[in-house]
């Protein structure tokens, strides 16, 4: 069981789960135009943390464990803080998201899946003429993590709060334990994060 556990994770380090069969599917008026909403709704990323000291910890740890996939430091924090803002706006846990990208993309902008998804969330294109309009360039960074993170939770929304299963429609791969728990194993073992205790105590004066 250790060994199988050590495989998988060593798995997620070194390879991309490239998007599976996703396919398009028919979206109710509603849903499609709060989704339209959601990737037209274009603002600055910024850190989304009621304490700012608490963002700038998150932001430093969270660059030095990403610094050998992006060694830019200015690159790092440009991507890290968009991460945390749309992931925040979706309702998502960030870290989470982290997980996600690097089994997704390997953190690699301009990654391109057997089945043409696309960027750091390997967004499918039928997308953009779902929810979205032409312009909307899948390889742009921030429009990217938009897509993404609106794309999962809607998919959260549809699996009724089953992360589970809604990180395996994501991957076009519903029903099976192979792309889930990858996602899930990055986050906790490479992305997860809890405030230092004196920021915690801080907070609380």
């Amino acid at each position: 069981m250790r060994r199988a556990v050590i495989s998988l994770l060593l798995a997620t380090l070194v390879m991309p789960a490239w998007a599976g069969a996703q396919r398009e599917e028919d979206l109710s008026h509603t849903v499609a135009s709060a989704l339209r909403r959601s990737v037209g709704d274009v603002n600055a990323p910024r850190l989304v943390f009621d304490n700012p000291r608490e963002g700038q910890a998150w932001l430093a740890e969270m660059s030095r464990r990403l610094e050998k996939r992006i060694p830019d430091a200015w690159a790092r924090e440009r991507l890290l803080t968009a991460i945390h803002y749309e992931a925040t706006r979706a309702g998502l846990d960030p870290q989470m998201v982290l997980g996600l990208i690097q089994v997704e993309s390997g953190f690699k902008k301009y990654a391109v899946s057997s089945a043409d998804a696309r960027g750091l969330m390997q967004v499918m294109p039928f997308w953009t003429r779902s929810i979205g309009t032409p312009e909307h360039n899948l390889f742009d960074l921030t429009t990217n993590l938009r897509y993404g993170c609106a794309i999962l939770r809607h998919y959260i929304d549809r699996e009724k709060g089953n992360l589970f299963l809604a990180l395996g429609r994501y991957n076009g791969s519903r029903g099976r334990s192979e792309y889930p728990n990858m996602v899930l194993g990055a986050w906790q073992q490479q992305w997860h994060w809890t405030p230092p205790r004196a920021l915690q105590q801080a907070a609380l004066h």
